[in-house]
């Protein structure tokens, strides 16, 4: 109901009151004298462009073509009637027959005028529809013949009432909406006595397209174009309403805006009169302490850009205060700051042996790195990694280090991080956006060369938000650190100066292109004697201090920290211990503070009391009685243990059972074990032909801890060829070694927590092969001088080693039996 170009009451009401007796609305009466009126059989055809002539409608149109100009003139000077047809393609500039509509309406032309720009415009008004015929005529403009359109007009039941009542009222709701409809559109509607009109008067001015009212035109039943009419009026409601809800909420957002920088202006006007800081005094500050930062020359570039962008914005916007929080942590960021080195070599030796009691091998390459810095004052700073089962230090060692290098000390734990944007931070346009934990760290450390410790780079895990490990594939590479790039910064910060410590459980969960960027040290289990020092020189002082305790309060012995560590912990490092020591501190302390008479030096007698029966016995794992039971030794994560593998046969069919919750690579060795057994019996006295009459059944004990890994292959065949030639195994004897089908013996990792695992269990004797002997040449000697080493590279040397030449007690008889043939009769 907007397209209102076509009709104007204003103008042509006074128009028609001078020259004629008609009137725009007209009643029942004047309709039905109007569909009698003799029409002639051939017309005049005037093609319209942009709208559709209905009938008893009333539009003014202006005619641009030299044809159409000559139509109305001729036509105005006789009869006054023409017909008026839509083109069907409103791009065409002189349309020929076939490219107009097949209904058109005839009109009776009221006036004509010419206007003051040159163009003529007409006044017509509807009389009846007509269909095309035949044309009569196409020079010097359309003339055709004309049928009669029939039209099918209603019954006025309720249904069609109803219908008519929902067109008018939508009309009317329409007009109120739409402030471009003048208010006499309405009072028109209100007076639209016929039916048929009233749905004519509102399709020649609602708000369609020419094909939707000429499709219109052509609906011959009253009822199917009011419906029609209803369901273009129920849309057009519906966008004029939506369209009013949009205006009034840009309207209320506009003037909030207004509001609110009426309100910031004044508001800053208050706070210049106080002395407070205005957004103009904010953006100076910025640009103030900007001026003293040693940004790099690209960093400083972009610093200003951002600072002129936030002089432009109005403090009332939403980004402003996103901005402000931007600048704020590029100025905190300590760019081109850095803590000095202290060289002195002799103290950092001191810091660490103080802090850390073993742990050689990190110690060393400490010095080693201080030495080449202070040589040659600018040196990127390595990527180390420190591998090791839990409570061996390795985590607190990265304090120590960066006490003896003076320089800030930062901690970020890794573990369980799942999202890339931990590490990388957000885009600055996210809600909530900050920078990624890397350079949140920086920043709270102030210095740009802290010593930066990567806790448990092995727990890191990747989900659908991304793999935080592969972010940090260039933060710890020193090819490309100097440039890293965080999503929030959105610039290049060097972290070539930064030392980073990563810690690490295990290397197999790390992934391999990181595993590449970073420097590996092993930091092994302690022995018994480094234990014993470690809790007299750090756990016991530690836990006194906890406790309240005084130096004279409570004493431990060498030998009772033995019994703790023997009896009550079974672990490479000393987590275990330090709960140990502080329980008996504990109990010193409840007897102090209960003012009970006491010794301080505590016996192995008071440990049994405050720590209750021992919870490891070492006698269980000194002799093997039985064939077929061996001892191996294990690597775990939290260190190295010991472990049983037992061997028994029955009578059967050769067939091989694995029990004890064993991995593929482990069930893998047993098969290699007995393959390489049946190929090799006479090597070992067995007659090969008992394999198919005994089945065998390995089993590893504690099934409920899962075991995997090829370390236990000597283990497996020593076991297996026990059981089959009845020998058992000498006693305080353990073995570590991977076999082949070729009887060899295979080097393992893990060695030192192996042999640290044989000395808690009173191991005397251990098998090993010849390659490993370089892994027993780094442990110091006076740990393992109680140790006996076999090295072997072939497996006919272990069973040698490792099987006493007398058959057990009671020992089973094999012998082949020859099978028994069934009796035929």
């Amino acid at each position: 109901m907007s397209n209102y170009d076509n009709f104007d009451f204003n103008r042509t009401l006074p128009l028609i009151n001078e020259d004629t007796e008609f009137f725009p609305l007209m009643s029942q009466e004047d309709e039905e004298e109007m569909n009698n009126e003799e029409t002639p059989d051939i017309l005049s055809i005037l093609p319209l462009r942009n709208t559709v002539l209905f009938p008893g409608v009333v539009i003014p149109i202006t005619v641009g073509r030299d044809k159409s100009i000559k139509l109305i003139k001729d036509a105005y000077r006789s009869d006054r009637i023409i017909g008026v047809v839509s083109q069907r393609d409103v791009g065409i500039e002189d349309p020929t027959f076939d490219q107009l509509n097949e209904v058109g309406t005839v009109a009776l032309i009221i006036k004509m005028l010419q206007m003051p720009d040159g163009n003529t415009t007409v006044i017509i008004q509807g009389k009846q529809r007509f269909r095309l015929n035949e044309e009569v005529q196409s020079d010097p403009y359309i003339k055709a013949s004309i049928k009669k359109f029939e039209e099918l007009r209603p019954k006025p039941d309720k249904e069609f009432k109803a219908l008519m009542a929902s067109i008018k009222e939508m009309a009317m709701q329409i007009i109120q909406l739409s402030p471009n409809i003048p208010s006499e559109a309405g009072i028109a509607i209100k007076n639209i006595e016929s039916a048929s009109f009233l749905i004519n008067f509102i399709s020649s001015n609602m708000n369609a397209d020419v094909a939707a009212k000429q499709e219109m035109l052509e609906v011959a039943n009253l009822r199917e174009r009011a419906k029609m009419v209803l369901g273009h009026l129920t849309v057009e409601l519906q966008m004029q309403e939506l369209k009013n809800q949009i205006q009034s909420k840009v309207r209320v957002d506009l003037d909030k805006q207004q509001r609110d920088y009426f309100l910031n202006q004044q508001l800053k006007t208050i706070q210049e009169e106080l002395g407070g800081n205005s957004p103009d005094l904010e953006v100076e500050n910025l640009k103030a302490r900007g001026a003293k930062k040693k940004w790099p020359k690209e960093t400083a570039g972009h610093f200003a850009k951002e600072i002129e962008k936030l002089a432009r914005m109005n403090p009332a916007a939403a980004d402003y205060s996103i901005q402000i929080n931007y600048l704020e942590v590029l100025l905190d960021l300590p760019w081109n700051e850095f803590t000095k080195d202290n060289f002195d070599l002799k103290r950092a030796e001191k810091v660490l042996e103080k802090d850390h009691y073993g742990l050689e091998k990190v110690k060393q390459r400490i010095i080693e790195y201080l030495a080449v810095l202070k040589l040659k004052h600018n040196m990127k700073a390595p990527i180390l990694c420190l591998v090791g089962p839990p409570g061996v230090g390795k985590t607190s060692l990265g304090k120590s280090i960066a006490k003896a290098l003076g320089r800030k000390y930062v901690r970020m734990a890794l573990g369980g991080i799942r999202d890339e944007a931990e590490i990388r931070g957000h885009r600055k346009t996210y809600i909530g956006a900050m920078p990624g934990r890397i350079i949140q760290s920086i920043k709270k450390a102030g210095t740009s060369n802290p010593v930066f410790v990567l806790d448990e780079i092995d727990k890191v895990g990747n989900d659908y938000r991304g793999d935080p490990s592969s972010a940090l594939l260039e933060v710890l590479d020193p090819e490309q650190n100097n440039a890293f790039y965080d999503h929030y910064v959105e610039v290049d910060y060097d972290l070539s100066n930064v030392m980073f410590i990563a810690t690490a459980n295990s290397l197999s969960s790390i992934q391999p292109a990181l595993l590449d960027r970073m420097e590996i040290i092993e930091v092994n289990g302690y022995t018994i004697e480094e234990k014993i020092e470690i809790a007299k020189q750090h756990l016991l002082p530690k836990q006194r201090e906890q406790h309240g305790l005084k130096p004279n309060n409570i004493s431990l012995k060498s030998l009772v920290i033995e019994k703790v560590i023997e009896d009550y912990t079974r672990e490479s490092g000393v987590r275990g211990l330090e709960k140990k020591v502080g329980s008996l501190v504990r109990g010193i302390a409840t007897k102090i503070a209960m003012e009970v008479e006491y010794s301080p030096a505590i016996t192995k007698a008071d440990v049994e009391k405050i720590l209750g029966p021992p919870l490891y016995d070492k006698d269980l794992y000194e002799n093997n009685n039985v064939a077929g039971v061996v001892t191996g030794l294990a690597w775990t994560q939290v260190g190295g243990d010991i472990l049983f593998i037992e061997a028994s046969i029955s009578p059967g069919k050769g067939k091989l059972s694995l029990t004890g919750n064993l991995g593929e690579v482990m069930k893998e060795s047993a098969t290699i074990a007995m393959a390489y057994l049946r190929a090799h019996a006479s090597k070992f006295g067995i007659d090969h032909r008992l394999f198919d009459q005994w089945d065998v059944h390995v089993h590893v004990p504690a099934g409920a801890t899962p075991k995997d890994g090829p370390s236990a292959g000597i283990t497996m065949l020593t076991a297996l060829t026990s059981a089959f030639t009845q020998r058992r195994v000498k006693s305080h004897l353990a073995m570590t070694g991977e076999i082949t089908l070729r009887g060899k013996v295979l080097p393992v990792g893990g060695i030192k927590e192996k042999i640290l695992a044989a000395k808690r269990a009173n191991i005397k004797d251990i098998i090993l092969c010849k390659s490993n002997q370089k892994d027993i040449l780094e442990i110091k000697e006076a740990y393992i001088k109680d140790l006996n080493f076999h090295y072997v590279s072939e497996m006919k040397e272990v069973i040698e080693l490792a099987l006493i030449k007398d058959k057990v007690k009671d020992a089973i008889n094999l012998t082949y039996r020859e099978p028994v043939l069934p009796v035929l009769n």
